[in-house]
C-alpha cells in the first residue's frame, strides 16, 4: 500500500527516548479503583500492546492516558509534556489520537463528511485520498452513511478520521474485535504501514496472534498493574508463562 503520506521517516532511531512515559498511573470509577500504579514506555515508532483478560485495567488505562476517566493521578509524559491534570481535548491537540472500541463514528454523517469533521491537531495529517489508498473499501463507500457501514468498514473509517488529525501517538482499542478474517489482515497490514512510516502505535488486542504479528514489545497486565514485559522476538520461549497470564 505504497503512498507519499506512509513512506519511510528516516527519523525514527531506535534507542530514542520514549515518546510516551507512563509512572504511577492510577484510576478509579467512583469508588472503584481500577488502576495501581501503572508504568510503562513506548519509544517512538514502536507498536506496543498492553495484554491481559477482561478486568485487567487494558481500557481503563487508554482512557486515562486520555482523560476521560472521573479520576486519575500519577504521570503520563508525551513528548515530554505531563497530560496529568489535562482536559482530554488538549491532551488530543498534543498530537495523541485514540480510537475507542466502539468506533464513535457518526452514523448520520457518510464517509467523506467523517474523515472532514475532526480538526487538525498537528500538520502531516493523511489526506482522504491517502486514507483511500489505505482502505479502498473506504473510497467505494465515500458517500455511504455510517449506518450502512460493515463493522470493518466502520473499524477502517475511526482508524482514518484520526490519521487526519496529524496525531502522532494513535492508541487503538481492540481494533480486531469481531471482524472477520480478511479484515483483520487488511488491518494488520495498515498497523504494519503505519509503524513504517514512523507512527507510535499502542495497542490494547484481545487477539494474541494479531498482536504478536504486528507489535514489537508487549505488556501484560493484572489486576490494574503492568506484571511483565515481554519483546516480541521472545515470545517463543515466553509462551507457557503468557498462557497463564492470559488464561489459555
Amino acid at each position: 500500500m505504497p503512498d507519499a503520506a506512509v513512506a519511510s521517516d528516516p527519523a525514527r532511531t531506535a534507542g530514542a527516548a520514549p515518546l510516551l512515559a507512563v509512572r504511577g498511573l492510577e484510576a478509579w470509577y467512583g469508588e472503584s479503583h481500577i488502576l495501581h500504579g501503572v508504568d510503562f514506555d513506548v519509544a517512538p515508532g514502536e507498536v506496543v500492546t498492553l495484554l491481559g483478560r477482561n478486568g485487567a485495567g487494558k481500557t481503563t488505562t487508554i482512557k486515562s492516558l486520555m482523560g476521560v476517566v472521573p479520576r486519575r493521578q500519577g504521570s503520563a509524559v508525551f513528548d515530554g509534556r505531563e497530560t496529568i491534570g489535562l482536559a482530554s481535548n488538549k491532551i488530543a491537540r498534543l498530537g495523541i489520537g485514540w480510537c475507542p472500541e466502539e468506533r464513535a463514528i457518526f452514523s448520520s454523517l457518510n464517509v467523506v463528511e467523517n474523515l472532514m469533521l475532526p480538526p487538525e491537531v498537528k500538520p502531516g495529517g493523511m489526506s482522504v485520498d491517502a486514507i483511500y489508498a489505505l482502505f479502498p473499501n473506504l473510497r467505494e463507500r465515500a458517500t455511504s452513511q455510517g449506518t450502512k457501514l460493515s463493522g470493518g468498514e466502520q473499524q477502517m473509517l475511526a482508524i482514518g478520521r484520526i490519521l487526519r488529525t496529524g496525531a502522532r501517538l494513535l492508541l487503538l482499542d481492540e481494533p480486531t474485535e469481531g471482524l472477520a478474517p480478511v479484515i483483520v489482515q487488511q488491518i494488520g497490514r495498515t498497523i504494519a504501514a503505519l509503524k513504517e512510516a514512523g507512527y507510535t502505535i499502542l495497542l490494547v488486542e484481545q487477539n494474541f496472534r494479531f498482536a504478536a504479528k504486528v507489535a514489537d514489545r508487549h505488556y501484560v497486565m493484572e489486576h490494574g498493574r503492568v506484571v511483565d514485559m515481554i519483546p516480541n522476538d521472545e515470545l517463543d520461549r515466553n509462551m507457557d508463562k503468557l498462557n497463564t497470564y492470559l488464561g489459555v
